[in-house]
């Protein structure tokens, strides 16, 4: 209603076959936001569970008003879930974790203390974790280190789902496939600032793992993509066209070695240099094809920006006397603008 106070917390948790671990996580979490004092809402978000999810979320909801379930209609996966409950949730902080009780409520102040100190994002960082050190720990240490140098952000810790954000960051940024955990790199890439803070990983006690090594190639293709769309994702013919030029200055090297070695020493060219040559005109052929790709990719560009009135940029505040002036027959006159 119009007329009921906001919610300062909003705490997002996506769940998908974990209905032993519900109950406990809420009666934690309740005790926990409840010793803050803060008005705050849970979002539990069903993403499409073929166990009793659904019914226990439903329980809760029933003796709860605080709680507010959301269930999709089928599994679309952590990152629609996330973004599910982020446009249901109406908290000036979202918090977001997992529904597997390997996040621990009692951390969530640590977050609310970094937000408070003015960072706009805070990320979780599992110093010690209990998971398989060749399927998990390996592979995700490898990922990390990788998003974070080509995404320029100084986290250890990507993966985590516990993380604390200002519903500002949020509104700007669309997820999908696996780019849940690239929301710090999207988020710093529009001007938020972005912090860490160290948490416990605690074994699962029930129920199954969602996750398995096979994740990891599709984070490294979604990597690639993220790395794209930060930095090339408004101007693609300077990535396109890099690659273009290249192989077209290879092509024409060659090209111009072999018409050399023609000229001047009356060298065969197909018995001595057939294979140089049919390199020399599959680079020139492939950095014509890469300009090419780049020029529809501008067009592309503008159209998706311009059609959609999508921004190409990001503002954190504005500060202007606009509606001071509003009410003024002319505008404001400069001490100069007048005589002395």
């Amino acid at each position: 209603m119009k007329n009921d106070p906001p919610i300062r917390y909003s705490i997002v948790v996506p769940f998908y076959n974990e209905q032993e671990n519900i109950s406990p996580l809420y009666v934690k979490l309740t005790e926990v936001m409840d010793a803050i004092g803060e008005r705050y809402e849970l979002v539990f978000v069903d993403d499409g569970s073929k166990d009793k999810t659904f019914k226990v979320l439903s329980d809760i909801y029933e003796h709860d008003p605080r709680v507010n379930v959301v269930q999709l209609r089928r599994n679309f996966g952590q990152a629609p879930a996330l973004k599910a409950g982020f446009d249901f949730a109406r908290g000036e902080i979202i918090i977001s974790m997992d529904g597997d009780l390997q996040h621990d409520p009692d951390e969530i102040p640590r977050f609310l203390e970094k937000i408070e100190e003015g960072y706009d994002l805070v990320s979780g960082w599992r110093v010690s974790r209990t998971d398989h050190w060749l399927t998990r720990q390996l592979p995700s240490r490898i990922a990390n280190r990788m998003m974070a140098k080509l995404s320029g952000v100084d986290l250890h810790d990507f993966g985590t789902t516990f993380k604390a954000y200002r519903r500002e960051v949020l509104s700007e940024i669309h997820l999908y496939g696996e780019l849940h955990r690239f929301i710090p790199a999207l988020a710093s890439w529009a001007g938020a600032s972005v912090a860490e803070v160290p948490i416990s990983n605690i074994a699962r006690k029930s129920g199954e793992s969602n996750y398995g090594i096979s994740r990891t190639v599709r984070v490294l293709l979604d990597l690639l993509s993220v790395k794209f769309l930060l930095d090339y994702s408004t101007k693609p013919l300077q990535f396109f066209g890099l690659l273009g030029l290249a192989c077209l200055g290879g092509g024409t090297g060659i090209g111009l070695w072999v018409f050399l070695r023609k000229a001047l020493l009356d060298e065969g060219l197909l018995a001595n240099h057939g294979p140089l040559m049919l390199l020399g005109m599959a680079l020139v052929m492939g950095g014509i094809q890469f300009m090419a790709t780049g020029l529809i990719g501008e067009m592309l560009a503008r159209t998706y920006y311009e059609s959609q009135n999508k921004p190409v940029y990001s503002v954190r505040e504005f500060r202007s006397r606009r509606e001071a002036l509003a009410g003024r027959d002319e505008p404001p006159r400069t001490a100069g603008a007048g005589g002395w």
